[in-house]
Order: C-alpha cells, then structure tokens, then sequence
C-alpha cells in the first residue's frame, strides 16, 4: 500500500470512527427528544423502560464500533460495524420504511458508510 493508499485509508476510518462516536453521543444527548421522537414514529412510544433500554442500547452499541474502530482497526472491527450498520438499517426499514425517502438520508447514507466499511475491509491485512 502507498503512503497516499495509507492515508486517504486513514482518513475514512476516522470518518467513520466519527459517525459512530457523535451517533451515540447525540443518542444519547437526545434521549428524551429526537431519539424518542423516533422511536415514537416507528410506533414504538411504551413502556418509557422499553423505549429508553433500546436508546441506550443503540447507542452502546454505536460507540463500542466507534471505539473498536478507532483502536482496533482491522477486518474483525470493519465486520462489526458493517453487521451493525446493516442491522439497524434493516429494523429502521421494517419500522420505518419511509426514512428511506427522508430528504436529508438518514438511511440513504448508510450505501456509502457500506461501500466505505467494504473498501477498509478488503484492504485491511486478515
């Protein structure tokens, strides 16, 4: 791999260690607003135990992927985040099919965040 290869690589793993890291903070600093709003539109408003374990849960799992993502870079962590990413993106479209046609994506850019976890992936040494 160039030094470029090296760094460009570099650069989209601390992207996506930035979607994962700010998704569980902003989770969680909206527990009681947009995340629940969410959860509400999808149908999901009781029991309030419920509502916040799944929060909480998500965005645990948001920033253990960020973290091994960050420190372990490698394909076990790359694996990960994509697993993750495409099992919310399958519950959120069972839920919520309509984020699909969200003007501002928030499922839609999940296809790059995959395209992106694929390339890190490949390139990663097993």
């Amino acid at each position: 791999m160039t030094r470029a290869a090296g760094e460009t690589d570099g650069l989209l793993r601390a992207s996506l260690v930035a979607v994962w890291l700010f998704t569980a903070v902003a989770s969680l600093v909206e527990l009681n607003g947009q995340s629940r709003e969410v959860l509400a539109a999808a149908g999901i408003a009781s029991p309030s135990w419920l509502v916040q374990l799944l929060i909480v849960g998500g965005a645990a799992a948001d920033l253990l992927v960020g973290i091994a993502l960050w420190r372990w870079p490698g394909r076990a962590s790359y694996a990960a985040a994509l697993a993750l990413m495409l099992a919310m993106t399958f519950v959120a479209t069972v839920l919520q099919p309509s984020l699909w046609l969200h003007p501002l994506g928030p499922l839609l850019k999940n296809l790059p965040i995959a395209a992106l976890l694929w390339h890190l992936y490949r390139r990663a040494t097993p």
